[in-house]
């Protein structure tokens, strides 16, 4: 087997495949030592053509396979397709429109974020050999196996998508992943400017000088990250965000006294530059500070048995719709609405809501009971007595 290494060859292939419904499309890249994804092999198989396309090749120029993926009369099917997606939102290429199996397969009842060869094995009745999975995708020449397991993933990709979305057309639940389908599209998802880089935390504390120094120490390291082409943790860990804007140090002892930053990390080539980022953002916390939305506070102590109720509640719902129950809430959504009956999440919105949302807020108000019936938790409605009927009413 022969991979596409040249520029005259991709564009003959995407002649082919331009003129298609939809193209399955898989990548294998290496970033363990990287900040940014290194592309390896691009795979893509619609119902006219399949092939492997090899972007590491000096004679090769992407940009027609590009075109494809900005194409919006193309449909792009990729299997959890956040990391593939980004990749290509990189390459000013975002993928749209797009169909990702894994969501797909959580709403047709297969679980919660199924593997690839899990749904092909269910499915397909197909057996994957994943011996390939973790070889060295940038070293060349790739070998047939490598080529094959590559191909393979695309390929049978290709056979599920027409098969999931029948059953989910079937079944009424197309719309049910509409929305999965836009959060994966949306540039929000892949912004990698340093000064939003604490959107992806999760800040403990909500003091303005607090705030200002971890958003300040966040996009420090994510510039860092970025310029020296390393991955974050390895220039900071997310803990030594937390510790170091909780006690704010401002010169070098400060820094070094901190248990989470490494020995000697002042006297690096990054202390006097992380130092002067702190004090940057001490000279006036509350303009650098970010706002905090309430819909982004942390769930108060006294909410922990709600968000309980609130998770079997879910489980519930989820096993009778015969849905993962990730696709309708996280354990986040959870949180705010135990704090907040208008909490803005996806669960008290669309399918979502009526699936599980209005009955949380009925269990919130003593509207709902869960009663374990023999292994089975069964969602009743509770029937108030007269009088405290009319006592709540007065």
């Amino acid at each position: 087997m022969t991979p596409i290494t040249t520029t005259a060859e991709l564009a003959a292939f995407c002649d082919k495949i331009k003129s298609q419904p939809f193209v399955a499309v898989d990548t294998e890249f290496m970033r363990e030592t990287t900040y940014w994804p290194k592309l390896c092999l691009i795979q893509a198989a619609a119902p006219s053509a399949e092939a492997c396309i090899d972007p590491l090749s000096e004679d090769l120029d992407l940009e027609p396979f590009l075109e494809i993926m900005r194409d919006e009369r193309v449909l792009k099917v990729f299997h959890a397709a956040r990391q593939d997606v980004e990749i290509f939102n990189n390459l000013q290429a975002m993928p749209k429109p797009l169909f990702d199996t894994q969501v797909a397969g959580m709403a047709a009842g297969y679980g919660e974020q199924i593997a690839y060869d899990a749904l092909v094995r269910q499915m397909l009745k197909i057996e994957l050999d994943k011996s390939s999975r973790f070889t060295d995708w940038a070293r060349r020449p790739l070998s047939d196996n490598q080529l094959t397991y590559a191909l393979a993933d695309v390929t049978h990709l290709a056979a599920l998508y027409p098969l999931l979305r029948e059953r989910l057309e079937r079944e009424g639940r197309i719309g049910w992943v509409t929305d999965e389908m836009a959060d994966l599209t949306s540039p929000a998802n892949y912004d990698v400017e340093p000064e939003n880089a604490w959107k992806r935390l999760r800040p403990r504390r909500h003091t303005a000088k607090y705030l200002a120094v971890y958003k300040a120490v966040a996009a420090w390291r994510e510039r860092t990250a970025q310029s020296r082409d390393q991955p974050r943790g390895r220039i900071l860990k997310d803990e030594a965000i937390d510790e170091i804007a909780t006690q704010g140090p401002t010169d070098a002892d400060g820094l070094d006294r901190l248990r989470s930053v490494p020995k000697g990390f002042s006297g690096s080539r990054f202390g006097p530059d992380l130092i002067a980022a702190i004090r940057e953002a001490l000279r006036d916390p509350e303009a650098y500070a970010p706002v905090i939305e309430k819909s982004r506070m942390p769930a108060s102590p006294a909410a922990g048995a709600v968000v309980e109720l609130l998770k079997v509640l879910l489980k519930a719902r989820a096993e009778e719709a015969g849905v993962a129950s990730k696709l309708i809430a996280t354990v986040s959504d959870l949180e705010l609405i135990a704090n907040d009956d208008e909490a803005d999440v996806g669960a008290l919105k669309g399918w979502r809501r009526e699936a599980f949302g209005e009955d949380a807020l009925k269990l919130k108000r003593g509207e709902l009971a869960l009663v374990l019936d023999g292994a089975r938790v069964r969602v009743v409605e509770v029937r108030r007595a007269p009088k405290a009927a009319a006592a709540a009413a007065s």
